[in-house]
């Protein structure tokens, strides 16, 4: 027997909307200067006939979920039309249930599948991973659990309890069976924070291609009114968190980049610096140098360190790599590795300590690490992927209710500020940073609280509609 509050998805649109940076965005390396976000409309239909509308969006980060030799373009296309393919399934998955047990039973039975398909049609040509197939059907998802809580006239996160979900969190986590963690009679909303805040610490994105100081301006730059340099960023956002993008495969760069960044932190009053190698390192010994002689040379900088992102492949079970010397010396997360709590639970016996969650992997699979990484004593961050416009709305309130590190990672208002100015009109605190801040207190009503009657952004004709 379900619950009068299951819901099953009835219907699908599906929009494209392209954004360009205004500055260029080093992932790696490769180097991002435009990306295509899709945006999705869900409709759900209750036992009773009852129907509500939810929206979903994630910017289709080609370089971060498929780091590959294939031209840029290639990639891109790809995406774009599994999201299409992933439209047409949405429209038909029955299974009924509350958004949890829906986008798991999804991201288990369908999705496998729709990827195994899709790069068999592609035979010959690089298939398209597993974190590629995530980061499209997160809009779908987000979507998903959007719609539930306009359904119920309730904040989304109000949803996560026994109230409305049919079976606790033992159905979906297995426990690390070293440990006395049990999910018998544990729901998602056990894990969570309430009430959240409503201001957050803000990270700053300094890519590999930012300007660190007027010496590197070429004239080249953009005049656009926003900062270029990162001392006048810190200076106009107050900002006191700077994540810094290093290579990973050249560690002299990297060492001179941090300890320029860190000197730069230090002159402008900034406090707390991370560094993200974006799966390029090979062997621990790289990061451990890099913060050795860091403790040695620059004490302060090092201390500077609140954590370190992804230094290693993203794939654990290819690359069962120990990182217990790492963590011993900083706390280590998880990023792109930590596809689900299958993944979380493997890093942690390989000496990992901490996951940074995306909604752009599914605000089913972003929850569910979550929870199985709080069980398990990890420490939590939630990073960006650049989210603009909508996008950036769930992001932050995973971030409020996760109980983080420190803040969230939010960098969109850097590489293309322009693109959420409807949104920002509404929600104007999300999309500006102040006081090194962002200010949640707009987000509120059903659903994740977007306030879309009050957004005026006119939408291109969906390239997917299926009622």
């Amino acid at each position: 027997m379900g619950r009068p509050t299951d819901v099953r998805a009835r219907g699908v649109s599906l929009f494209f909307l392209p954004v360009e940076t205004r500055v260029p965005l080093k992932f790696g390396t490769e180097t991002l200067t435009y990306v295509t976000c899709a945006r999705v409309r869900l409709r759900i239909e209750g036992p009773a006939g009852n129907t509500a509308e939810g929206w979903g969006e994630t910017p289709l980060s080609v370089q971060w979920v498929w780091p590959n030799a294939l031209p840029y373009k290639t990639r891109h296309e790809a995406l774009k039309t599994f999201c299409q393919r992933l439209a047409d399934a949405w429209s038909s998955f029955d299974t009924p249930g509350h958004p949890i047990e829906i986008g798991h039973a999804y991201q288990e039975r369908a999705l496998p599948k729709l990827l195994d398909a899709f790069n068999g049609e592609r035979a010959g040509e690089e298939p398209m991973p597993w974190l590629a197939a995530l980061v499209c059907c997160s809009a779908f998802d987000i979507a998903l659990h959007d719609a539930y809580g306009v359904l119920l006239q309730r904040p989304t996160y109000e949803t996560y309890t026994a109230e409305f979900m049919n079976r606790d969190l033992a159905a979906f986590l297995t426990p690390d069976e070293r440990t006395h963690v049990s999910f018998e009679g544990v729901y998602p909303a056990d894990w969570l924070v309430q009430p959240r805040p409503d201001t957050l610490p803000a990270w700053h994105l300094v890519g590999g291609k930012d300007l660190l100081d007027t010496s590197e301006l070429d004239g080249t730059e953009p005049n656009d009114g926003y900062p270029v340099l990162l001392p006048d960023w810190i200076e106009r956002d107050g900002l006191n968190c700077l994540k810094v993008k290093l290579r990973g495969n050249d560690a002299a760069w990297d060492y001179a980049r941090l300890v320029r960044v860190g000197e730069i932190a230090i002159a402008h009053g900034t406090s707390w610096l991370t560094t993200d190698f974006n799966c390029t390192v090979t062997d621990p010994a790289y990061v451990n140098d890099i913060l050795d002689r860091l403790v040695l040379e620059h004490p302060r900088i090092y201390g500077m360190v609140l954590y370190v992102e992804q230094p290693f492949p993203y794939d654990l079970e290819e690359h069962r790599i120990d990182v217990h010397s790492v963590s011993a010396r900083k706390p280590l997360f998880m990023d792109e590795s930590a596809h689900d709590w299958h993944l979380v639970k493997l890093g942690r016996e390989l000496g990992w300590t901490g996951v940074a969650l995306k909604t752009c992997k599914t605000q089913t699979g972003a929850l569910l690490a979550l929870c199985w990484a709080k069980a398990h004593g990890m420490t939590l961050m939630v990073q960006d992927l650049t989210n603009p416009m909508l996008a950036q709305i769930p992001h932050v309130l995973l971030a409020a209710h996760a109980g983080t590190i420190m803040g969230v990672e939010t960098n969109a208002m850097q590489f293309y500020p322009e693109a959420s100015l409807p949104e920002a009109a509404v929600h104007p605190g999300l999309y500006t940073r102040r006081n090194g801040s962002i200010d949640l207190s707009t987000i509120e009503g059903p659903g994740f609280g977007y306030s879309l009657p009050r957004i005026e952004r006119a939408l291109p004709e969906p390239i997917w509609v299926s009622e």
